[in-house]
């Protein structure tokens, strides 16, 4: 088991940048897979981004060459770096872990933070 804690969430001006991490304890996180999820108000979690093992990592359309996941596995932690906020990135962010090779669908992820708020203001 696993067990995720997010941070760094809150209120921004659209055009700004903030910066989540997630702290991991438990099982040896670099076993991993890593994965951001959002979800706004009134709509389903949505995949963000993912970070492997191996390091590759995967983005959403939405927010390609605006935010960047990362991870050191020596600090047990994944931050996702997100600049050019828009308000349409206004949502609850969640980390999650998952051992499924590939996985970007929330059903895939084992393991989940319990959010933090980012709200970005227009």
């Amino acid at each position: 088991q696993v067990q995720l804690v997010e941070s760094g969430g809150g209120l921004v001006q659209a055009g700004g940048s903030l910066r989540l991490s997630c702290t991991a304890s438990g099982r040896p996180f670099s076993t991993y897979d890593m994965g951001w999820f959002r979800q706004a108000p009134g709509k389903e979690r949505e995949f963000v981004a993912r970070i492997r093992r191996s390091y590759s990592t995967l983005y959403a359309d939405s927010v390609k060459g605006r935010f960047t996941i990362s991870r050191d596995n020596a600090k047990n932690m994944v931050s996702l770096q997100m600049i050019s906020l828009r308000s349409e990135d206004t949502a609850v962010y969640y980390c999650a872990a998952t051992e499924v090779p590939g996985a970007r669908e929330t059903y895939e992820y084992e393991f989940w933070g319990q959010g933090t708020q980012v709200t970005v203001s227009s």
